[in-house]
């Protein structure tokens, strides 16, 4: 019996590995949409991609699958499917968006690409206490806030590049969900980007003028706090990590 209860254990863990992996067919849909200007349906698809991504991981802790399936690497496959819905789609969207003009389109797609791929080989891509350092792969949420404000073809590319450079400079940026300084505010702002996302997708990605300034004020927020309250911390002298410290005379050298 024993043995037949931690066998049931092994199967409902791989189940979880199943779950997370639909991500990757979620990512297809989503993929196959953009190619063929579906815009609306390629960010749904990666809206449900991502509603897998949030519910997978407390799955996988509850039934311990680190320890009960040593040999399968949830966060290999994780990093796997993040790559296409957080940055590889959203690159081949904005291509053939015409958001951002020819050829300059071609370039913030290689950029996007480029970086988050090296993005993911840093071993230093998270603090301490939970924030990232340099720009994350979040490219999904600025490319749809693109698609949902309509800025002109300079600014889109301009903000493109400042992300991709800020992938290499150590500043924090925001986890919503694991950094808990803030956490209240940090979720209640993030639940009302995804509200207003949601909002946007219903409405063609041709939102009303409040739905494009809560979006971007929502965003902002999630883009800048980790960087603003770094450089609080600094000038109140109260920074903890010894990355932070290095981060800091970085930038002010």
């Amino acid at each position: 019996m024993a043995m037949d209860l931690s066998r049931f254990a092994q199967w409902r863990a791989f189940l979880v590995h199943i779950l997370t992996a639909t991500g990757a067919f979620f990512a297809f849909l989503s993929l196959i949409a953009a190619g063929e200007g579906r815009f609306v349906d390629c960010f749904l698809w990666l809206g449900v991609g991502l509603f897998v991504d949030g519910i997978d991981g407390p799955i996988a802790r509850k039934f311990e699958i680190k320890r009960r399936l040593p040999n399968w690497s949830g966060d290999m496959l994780d990093s796997v499917i993040d790559y296409s819905t957080f940055s590889l789609i959203p690159a081949v969207a904005l291509y053939h968006s015409g958001i951002i003009g020819r050829p300059l389109s071609f370039v913030a797609a290689a950029l996007i690409v480029i970086t988050s791929a090296i993005y993911y080989a840093d071993m230093r891509m998270k603090t301490k206490d939970n924030f990232f350092r340099g720009f994350p792969v979040c490219w999904n949420m600025l490319v749809f806030t693109l698609f949902a404000i309509h800025p002109n073809e300079l600014t889109a590319f301009a903000f493109v590049v400042f992300c991709a450079v800020t992938t290499f400079v150590p500043i924090k940026f925001l986890h919503p969900v694991r950094v808990t300084r803030w956490r209240t505010v940090n979720l209640a702002v993030f639940a009302v980007w995804s509200v207003l996302g949601i909002v946007a997708l219903f409405e063609g990605l041709e939102p009303s003028l409040w739905v494009k300034v809560g979006l971007v004020l929502s965003g902002l927020y999630l883009f800048a706090i980790g960087g603003l309250l770094q450089f609080y911390d600094w000038m109140k002298g109260r920074l903890d990590d010894d990355t932070d410290t290095d981060t800091m005379s970085e930038m002010t050298s």
